[in-house]
This record gives C-alpha cells, sequence and structure tokens, in this order.
C-alpha cells in the first residue's frame, strides 16, 4: 500500500482494539493508541515520530513527507495544541508493548486494501 493518509486513517479505525491499547472503547476506538499507532506508520512508511506534551501525558504522531498526520486525534474533546518535538522510536516504544504493536499489525495488514 502506498500512502494514501484516508485509507490508513480507516485502516487504523478498524485494526484498532483492545489488544493494541488499554484504554480502547467503542466509543473512543482511538484512545491510548498513539504509541502503537505511530510506532505502525513509522515503520511501515517511514518518516519522522513526533511528540506534543499534552497535560495527560505525552502525544505521539508522524510527520511524512513533511506533513503532520495524527492519526489518533480524535480521541480528543480539544484541538491539540501542536509543537512536534521529534524523537526516537525508543522512546515512542515506552508506551507501547510487543504484543500491542503486532496485534496492530496483524489487524492494519488484515484490512488493507491493495
Amino acid at each position: 500500500m502506498s500512502f494514501d493518509p484516508d485509507q490508513v486513517q480507516s485502516a487504523l479505525r478498524r485494526a484498532w482494539s483492545l489488544s493494541t491499547a488499554s484504554q480502547w472503547t467503542a466509543s473512543n476506538p482511538a484512545a491510548g493508541q498513539c504509541n502503537v499507532t505511530s510506532l505502525l506508520v513509522h515503520e511501515l512508511f517511514g518518516g519522522d515520530l513526533l511528540k506534543t506534551p499534552l497535560p495527560a501525558g505525552d502525544h505521539f504522531y508522524n510527520r511524512i513527507g513533511g506533513e503532520r498526520y495524527d492519526f489518533t486525534a480524535c480521541q480528543f474533546d480539544q484541538p491539540i495544541a501542536y509543537v512536534d518535538l521529534t524523537v526516537s522510536r525508543a522512546e515512542a516504544e515506552l508506551g507501547a508493548t510487543d504484543d500491542q504493536l503486532a496485534a496492530l499489525r496483524a489487524a492494519f495488514e488484515g484490512q488493507r486494501t491493495p
């Protein structure tokens, strides 16, 4: 799959589950998915991993081709005042387990369309 943000967002929404983040709920499927989602997007499409500190903790997302992509922003009630701090993969991994990343990868791959 080439990087099409709309296709990626749609596949992620169908792939998120309690197996990919413990905060997941049916009413807010993006909740808690930022680390694992940013890691998978980075793994598959490259670019940079970014974060913005929020009152509840750091929020992770991606920059690809010079554009910010935050596939989990919909979990928040308020707009995010992004500061786009570049982070290492190791820092983003602190908020996601290997099992969560494997579960998201498998579910996402199952949602991808050619």
